[in-house]
């Protein structure tokens, strides 16, 4: 059993049940915001029913998301010691701010939140809201300050065996940062969007709490929208940052093996590392050229540039990627869809688009997923690009099979969560069916 791999299957299995409920909850923050607006403004039993069901399942879903963050942050102290001992005094100030200050925020705030109702006032009440969207999102920014450092580090000097802090702020906004932080956020509310479009249209499709769902069906939809037309900006400036900053990385992303000007843009296509070409391609001419630097004559770097052992993971960049860059483009083309039904007043009567919105609902959370591979894997053979080797992180006192066993035992417990939260989401729908009478779809009136 090879220790590095298991370690990076640990991690990777970790993370990727965390990504489930971290953006989630920071778009899910923003939207009862709006929310809680509604219910100051107005002040009825129906908006604070509302505003309290929405807030229940994001108060579930924070509370798993926290167990599983921190199983994360101890695997960096057993699993990847030597990591941590060679960029402890960087990778740490990030991750303890985020402990100390937005988690502690957020865990005061929400209880005033979920628990205040008849406790303070209204303006209070919305104030609490704002702040747990402002921690939530605080809370990303400072996990991506040590994330984009591993990919674009800077900040810092080597010394004694050792990277060493130089200019935090350097350490916080490096290249990367800003690009990462605006495509996370906006992914996130994308992801909260869909979730509040698919639950919405399920009460709608079964005919309950249709004044209220209605509600927050056209404001999910238009925020889908929004937001998704936003990760083609906030895309192509993390994407022109790669360019700049891990060049093979690009390469990568587009299954670009020979330098050249003139570089297409890859739509589809099938790599072949092996003999450093991309087959059944297909592919709109000079457009990478475009996109990186607005000149159709612009040269690339392709893999050829770059020793074959510091070659990304070819195969698992480029699907990721354009995986997740047509779950895109179906993010922007679903909600316009749903924007000309409601224009045309035939929205919230088209059974199918409503079955559609919810069985879209778990796609945003893959795409979550596919751009965090996208940008783990982009990264290596790496772990902190051009400074440390993944292979040279991993502890050597801990065996492969303690290792094994670890994952195993943390694969039990994520079970576990995640039925628990399953059941408290089934539990919370259910309370508010039943709540609910049948009622008819009337005619749409916008």
């Amino acid at each position: 059993m090879d220790a590095v791999l298991l370690a990076r299957i640990q991690f990777a299995g970790t993370i990727i049940f965390h990504f489930i409920f971290a953006p989630l909850t920071i778009g899910l923050a923003w939207l009862i915001v709006w929310l809680m607006a509604r219910y100051w403004k107005r002040g009825d039993d129906a908006s604070r029913n509302l505003a309290r069901f929405w807030i229940n399942l994001f108060a579930i879903s924070f509370a798993v998301g926290v167990a599983t963050g921190f199983a994360m942050e101890f695997q960096f102290g057993t699993n990847w010691s030597k990591y941590s001992r060679y960029v402890g005094d960087i990778f740490g100030a990030p991750l303890a701010i985020e402990v100390i200050f937005t988690f502690f925020l957020e865990s005061i705030v929400i209880a005033i939140l979920l628990f205040g109702w008849d406790r303070v006032s209204r303006p209070a009440h919305f104030l609490a809201s704002v702040l747990v969207a402002i921690g939530s999102t605080m809370s990303a920014f400072w996990i991506l300050v040590a994330n984009s450092w591993m990919q674009t580090p800077e900040g810092y000097i080597l010394h004694n065996g050792r990277a060493e802090m130089t200019n935090f702020l350097h350490v916080v906004f490096t290249h990367s940062m800003i690009p990462r932080l605006l495509h996370t956020v906006d992914g996130a509310l994308v992801t909260a969007a869909f979730f509040m479009l698919g639950i919405s249209a399920w009460f709608l499709r079964r005919g309950r709490q249709v004044e209220s769902f209605r509600i927050t069906f056209i404001v999910a939809l238009v925020v889908a929208f929004l937001t998704s037309v936003g990760q083609l900006g906030t895309g192509h400036l993390s994407a022109w940052m790669v360019t700049r900053t891990q060049p093979e990385k690009l390469a990568a992303f587009e299954g670009l093996f020979k330098t050249q000007a003139y570089a297409p843009l890859t739509l589809i296509g099938i790599p072949d590392p092996a003999h450093a070409t991309l087959r059944y391609a297909i592919r709109v001419p000079s457009g990478l050229s475009l996109l990186a630097y607005f000149r159709p004559d612009a040269t690339i770097k392709g893999l050829d540039r770059f020793p074959p052992d510091r070659w990304p993971p070819v195969v698992w960049t480029f699907y990721s990627f354009h995986a997740m860059f047509w779950l895109g483009m179906l993010f922007i083309a679903f909600p316009l869809l749903g924007l000309f039904l409601w224009w045309r007043k035939q929205l919230y009567h088209n059974h199918a688009f409503l079955t559609a919105a919810w069985l879209l609902t778990p796609l945003p959370f893959l795409a979550n997923e596919l751009g965090w591979v996208t940008a783990e894997m982009g990264r290596q053979p790496w772990i902190v690009y051009h400074v440390l080797l993944t292979r040279d992180a991993v502890s050597i006192s801990v065996p492969a099979v303690h290792v094994l066993l670890t994952t195993i035992l943390f694969g039990a417990i994520y079970l576990t969560l995640f039925l628990f939260w399953a059941l408290f989401f089934r539990r919370e729908v259910s309370r508010r069916w039943e709540e609910s009478a049948v009622e008819p779809l009337v005619k749409d009136a916008q």
